[in-house]
């Protein structure tokens, strides 16, 4: 079986990478994670996934100053040196061009902590509380140009309870992410071909 290209793109310690990364291993899996990509040299990630036998590369955003466009030049070009298929963004945070993203369209996914189209953006937890919400959750969604406002592949619920702070929340989030975000790229891999 010929497996999808993945590369992950990572500003920080990148628990869904590690994620995604444990997912390939398994020999049905229909992706393989060819590399790591962070816009910050000092995340965490890089060197988890290091260690675990997977490229790690850097392409630094401060040399770039504000031209974003610039910096995903710079990133395609590692992309496509490694023939690169599908982009899994992974605690990526920046914000991409449509330069960037819509020759993508349909093969870049991201992974949110809200039920979207709840929240997007960032504190998605202690706005969930603040406004009273009974669940709160993460979303698996194709990359568009308009942050967060992509397609949905997937959401997985998760119960408020009433002695939750932010932080608690989070916690259960990231849990039922780290479930959610593998199997949504295999649903995405699939739903091509």
């Amino acid at each position: 079986m010929k497996k999808a290209r993945v590369a992950i793109l990572i500003s920080g310690t990148g628990s869904n990478m590690v994620a995604l990364i444990e997912a390939a291993r398994a020999p049905a899996c229909p992706f393989e994670i060819v590399c790591v990509l962070s816009n910050k040299p000092e995340a965490p990630g890089l060197d988890r996934a290091r260690a675990v036998g997977v490229e790690a590369i850097t392409v630094d955003q401060r040399p770039f100053g504000k031209d974003r466009a610039a910096h995903e030049l710079a990133i395609q070009a590692e992309l496509t040196a490694r023939n690169i298929e599908w982009v899994a963004l992974a605690g990526y945070m920046r914000l991409l061009t449509p330069g960037f993203v819509d020759p993508w369209q349909g093969r870049m996914l991201n992974i949110h902590p809200s039920l979207l189209p709840k929240y997007p953006g960032l504190d998605t937890h202690r706005r969930a509380l603040e406004a009273g919400d009974a669940e709160a959750g993460c979303t698996v969604h194709h990359v568009v140009a308009e942050m967060d406002a992509g397609p949905i592949i997937a959401q997985v619920r998760v119960p408020i309870l009433d002695d939750d702070t932010p932080e608690s929340v989070a916690a259960r989030v990231l849990e039922a992410e780290h479930r959610l975000y593998p199997s949504s790229l295999v649903r995405a891999i699939a739903k091509s071909v």
